[in-house]
């Protein structure tokens, strides 16, 4: 099943940068037509599509690669490192479109407004073409997990949004006869290239970094306490680490003190299988576990444990802000239902 899932990323990935060189060729001849700034910056920007679609294919060989002696969690960490390169690119070929604006209103470069009408045809075949790959791409990307292709589907849409935005100030252009416009389309576009090219940056940062991802961690924590079982007094320390579509999961289980190491096991092994039917079998579950202790009676709801030391007070929900790693309000709720029991 994997191998066919990692089968179809490829074939689809190929579909992105051969669609990516045809479409740069397309809006080329559309800048030499009616030489237009706004269309010649499209065409730039194309570039690091043809680039950052290649540099796609090989992350996605390489991730698929199995864990070795060297990469114990595998080699899923290329795609952020793919995608902080082709943050890079977007951002350098902004500055280009820049420099060419600037060069372009100071030299005072003529339009062929007679042939405008052949770039909104062109320029609008592109964005179509991009806008259909780009929602397939990501509904792909999406289901086989593969976030070297969600990024260049969501990438494609962005094109696309930008492409269409283009081709509205060319018929302005068009009617108007006002040159300003292109160089404003131009500096506009520019603008919006290097927000896409820093908001790729910002998220291959946060992934190399092993930032915390509170959307993925709220998930996963409401999934588990809406499947619980009534030996799981207590889950902590939660983290998640990303390597590309596969995750790597660290958590505290606290489990009743009198059970021995095959029983705590056996509760590691259905957490571990609660785990993988969410999200799969690219999920690693590492779980420390942990021994019940009186205070935790007050949150246990297990009516048959026999050797309880304190009534039972109230259920704990485990949401984010209990069971992520840097939060005390796990302990600050142990507390308050305690005093509460003596009436402090």
């Amino acid at each position: 099943m994997e191998d066919k899932k990692i089968k179809v990323n490829f074939s689809l990935q190929k579909l992105i940068c051969f669609v990516a060189v045809i479409l740069f060729f397309i809006k080329l001849i559309t800048w030499h037509i009616t030489s237009s700034i706004s269309i010649f910056s499209d065409a730039m920007e194309s570039i690091t599509n043809i680039i950052s679609g290649f540099i796609g294919l090989y992350s996605l060989y390489v991730s698929s690669l199995p864990k070795d002696h060297n990469h114990p969690y595998g080699h899923g960490k290329i795609e952020f490192i793919s995608t902080a390169i082709e943050g890079f690119l977007i951002f350098f070929v902004g500055i280009i479109i820049f420099i060419k604006t600037f060069i372009r209103v100071k030299n005072h470069e003529t339009i062929f407004f007679l042939r405008l009408d052949y770039g909104v045809y062109l320029m609008s075949f592109t964005a179509i073409i991009n806008y259909f790959l780009g929602i397939f791409v990501c509904k792909i990307g999406n289901k086989n997990g593969a976030l070297t292709l969600i990024a260049s589907g969501k990438h494609l849409q962005i094109d696309t949004y930008s492409t269409f935005g283009l081709v509205i100030g060319l018929i302005l252009l068009n009617i108007t006869k006002c040159i300003w416009i292109d160089s404003i389309i131009s500096i506009i576009f520019s603008s919006l290239i290097f927000y896409t090219g820093l908001k790729l940056l910002r998220y291959a940062t946060a992934g190399i970094m092993d930032e915390s991802d509170k959307k993925l961690l709220k998930k996963l924590s409401f999934y588990i306490n809406e499947k619980r079982d009534i030996h799981w007094i207590d889950l902590h320390h939660l983290k998640i680490i990303k390597y590309g579509s596969s995750l790597h999961i660290d958590c505290h289980l606290t489990v009743p003190w009198f059970f021995n190491i095959k029983d705590a096991n056996q509760e590691v092994l259905k957490l571990t299988k609660l785990t993988k039917d969410k999200f799969g079998n690219k999920v690693e579950l590492s779980v420390h576990v942990d021994a019940c202790t009186e205070n935790h009676c007050f949150t246990c709801f297990n009516n048959s444990c026999r050797v309880r030391k304190n009534f039972f007070q109230k259920k704990i929900l485990w949401t984010l802000d209990k069971t992520s790693y840097y939060n005390n309000n796990r302990r600050k709720d142990l507390i308050f239902i305690k005093k509460n029991k003596y009436g402090i």
